[in-house]
């Protein structure tokens, strides 16, 4: 079976010299505290696929890719095999926090996500998974 190519994205900001990283929280209780993250596209590459996704969810335009942190195979919930990517992007002139509609579709269809920031790996628990790389941003 193919891994899925998933990638997640660390949009990061720096308010008094301190690096805050983008969350949000997930309508659905299940589905907990996570980071922007979505499905690459076939013949899409990773780096676009973050911005487009990111774009997607948060509704952030102004977005630079700092770097890719990390790749894996990572077992889904479901079983899937993922082949995740990990970037580091930098946003300025920004919210503190703000509600957002999703505007990829599917199975995010008229739900309301609730993005604020973060400042330490241990200010919130996110879903599993997604907080795997977060000490590369808060080192």
């Amino acid at each position: 079976m193919t891994p899925i190519k998933k990638v997640y994205g660390y949009v990061t900001r720096i308010i008094d010299g301190q690096t805050q990283v983008l969350v949000f929280q997930h309508p659905i209780p299940e589905a907990g505290i996570q980071i922007p993250k979505g499905t690459v596209e076939p013949g899409e590459d990773t780096e676009d696929a973050v911005l487009r996704e990111i774009e997607e969810e948060t509704g952030l335009k102004n977005l630079h890719v700092e770097k890719r942190l990390a790749d894996d195979l990572w077992e889904n919930d479901d079983g899937a095999i993922h082949h995740r990517f990990f970037y580091k992007l930098m946003v300025s002139d920004v919210e503190d926090e703000w509600d957002q509609q999703p505007m990829g579709g599917g199975e995010e269809e008229g739900l309301t996500f609730h993005f604020f920031w973060i400042s330490s790996m241990n200010e919130v628990e996110l879903i599993r998974g997604h907080g795997d790389y977060l000490d590369l941003i808060f080192t």
